[in-house]
């Protein structure tokens, strides 16, 4: 899956972001605690470690 698919999916369910560090976003929700940080230009393929990590930060894991 590509960073760009992954912003998507975030930006749909609610998550902004707040900052760029380099190739990583940092993302943040209104009404949930925490961040998600998704590394990669958006032409990446984000790893599959990776793409686990982020689902499961961001409750996206729960959901699919």
């Amino acid at each position: 899956m590509k960073v760009r698919e992954v912003l998507r999916l975030l930006n749909d369910d609610g998550w902004r972001i707040v900052r760029i560090r380099g190739s990583h976003r940092i993302l943040a929700h209104s009404a949930r605690s925490g961040i998600v940080v998704v590394p990669g230009s958006p032409g990446d393929d984000i790893p599959p470690g990776a793409l686990h990590a982020i689902l499961k930060q961001s409750g996206l894991e729960k959901q699919r």
